[in-house]
C-alpha cells in the first residue's frame, strides 16, 4: 500500500527539476498524476509538450498512471484546463502541487514592465489559476491537499530578482489566506521553500550556487508527506527543505512596540527609535556581504 493510493494529483511545472521529482515521488507513492508543464526555457520562451510527456513515460515505465498537460498556468483558461484534465481522466482531485516558474532577472531600476509581468504571471498568478478551480472542487468534497512553492528570495529578498521575490512572497500570503479559507472544509494548504540544484540555480554565480547544491529529489518526500492523510493536521506552514534538512519557518509576529501619551512627532521618534525599536536585520545583507549602514558617499 502506498501513502497516496487512490489519490489524484496535479503537479504544475512537473516536466523538469523539482516539479519532475515531485511528480515521480507522488506517483511512486500511488497517486495518479497530471504532469503539467508548458515546456518553456528558464526565461519562459519556446514552449514544448516534450518535458511533460517525458515524465509521464517515466511514471508509466515504473507502473504508475499519469497524463501530460502542456497548458500555460499563466492564464485562467490554462489553469482551469489543467484541473479539468485531472477531473476528466481520474474522476477527482485530491492533491495540487504548484512548481511552475520562470526567471527574468534584472535590478529593479533596469527591469521592464514585460519582465515584471511575465514572472508574476507564471509564479503568483500561476498559483491562483489552478488553486481557484481546485479549491472549488475540494470545498465541495471537503478534502484536499495543496502545496505551494516559495523560495529564499521570497522570504528574504534578492537584489537582482525583484519580480521573482515579489511573486514568491505573494505566494506565502496566498498560502496562508487559502489555508484560513479552506480550514473548515478539511483542506490543508502548505508552502515549501526549497533549496536544490535546478536549471534556475545554474544561472547563479558560483559562490551562490555552492549554497544551493542539493538534489531536487530531496524535496519530493516532504511534498508526498504533506499530500498524504498523515498530514491532515498540518496547514498554513512554510517549510524549508535542503537535502536532508527540513526547516519550519515562523509566522511574522511583532518584535517590539513603543507607545506615547502624545501623538508621535518625527523628531520624537528620531530621538528614541534606535534604542527602543531598532531593526530586525535583513539576513541577506550579511549573506551577500552588503555593508549596512552604508559608509560615507
Amino acid at each position: 500500500m502506498g501513502l497516496l493510493d487512490g489519490k489524484a494529483a496535479v503537479v504544475t511545472g512537473g516536466g523538469t527539476g523539482i516539479g519532475r521529482a515531485v511528480a515521480l515521488g507522488l506517483a511512486e507513492a500511488g497517486a495518479q498524476v497530471v504532469v503539467n508543464d508548458y515546456g518553456v526555457s528558464v526565461d519562459g520562451r519556446e514552449p514544448s509538450s516534450a518535458p511533460a510527456e517525458a515524465v509521464v513515460k517515466e511514471i508509466e515505465t515504473r507502473g504508475g498512471q499519469a497524463l501530460a498537460s502542456a497548458e500555460s498556468v499563466a492564464t485562467m483558461a490554462g489553469g482551469r484546463a489543467v484541473i479539468d484534465a485531472a477531473l476528466k481522466a481520474f474522476g477527482g482531485l485530491h492533491i495540487l502541487v504548484c512548481c511552475a516558474g520562470i526567471l527574468r532577472e534584472r535590478m529593479i531600476f533596469n527591469m521592464s514592465e514585460e519582465e515584471w509581468d511575465a514572472v508574476i504571471a507564471v509564479h503568483l498568478k500561476g498559483h491562483f489559476t489552478v488553486m481557484q478551480p481546485a479549491t472549488r472542487h475540494m470545498r465541495e468534497h471537503r478534502a484536499g491537499r495543496i502545496i505551494t512553492f516559495t523560495s529564499a528570495a521570497g522570504l528574504e529578498g534578492s537584489p537582482g530578482q525583484p519580480n521573482y521575490s515579489a511573486a514568491k512572497e505573494g505566494i506565502v500570503g496566498l498560502t496562508r489566506s487559502t489555508a484560513l479559507a479552506m480550514a473548515k472544509y478539511g483542506v490543508t494548504v502548505n508552502c515549501i521553500s526549497p533549496t536544490a540544484e535546478t536549471r534556475m540555480t545554474q544561472r547563479l554565480p558560483d559562490e551562490r550556487r555552492g549554497q544551493a547544491m542539493a538534489p531536487p529529489e530531496a524535496i519530493a518526500p516532504v511534498v508526498t508527506f504533506l499530500a498524504s492523510d498523515r498530514a491532515a493536521h498540518v496547514t498554513g506552514q512554510v517549510i524549508g527543505v535542503r537535502g536532508n534538512e527540513v526547516t519550519l519557518y515562523s509566522h511574522p509576529a511583532p518584535l517590539r512596540q513603543i507607545t506615547s501619551r502624545e501623538p508621535w512627532t518625527p523628531e520624537a521618534l528620531a530621538e528614541i527609535y534606535d534604542r527602543t525599536l531598532g531593526q530586525d536585520r535583513l539576513r541577506r545583507l550579511d549573506a551577500l556581504r552588503i555593508p549596512w549602514p552604508p559608509g560615507p558617499a
